[in-house]
């Protein structure tokens, strides 16, 4: 789902993919100052309307009515 929010990323800022962890691991060795946001939100232009957009803000502790988080199941019982 695009254009609602840009989502939170539990990985930090990296300015590229060197060193980059395979896997699903969270990258954590990176600009603590920055967190890292995917997507765009409602107030952003549409070509840039795709996951593979990366921006970052200050911190997780600043709040923005464009940014947010997807909640996320991973299975169990559905009801």
């Amino acid at each position: 789902m695009h254009g609602n929010v840009c989502e939170w990323c539990a990985d930090e800022w990296h300015d590229n993919y060197d060193g980059a962890p395979t896997g699903e691991s969270v990258w954590l060795d990176g600009n603590k100052e920055r967190s890292l946001l995917r997507g765009v939100s409602w107030a952003d232009f549409p070509v840039n309307c795709r996951c593979a957009v990366r921006n970052f803000y200050s911190r997780r502790d600043a709040h923005y009515n464009t940014s947010g988080f997807r909640v996320v199941w991973d299975g169990g019982i559905t009801f």
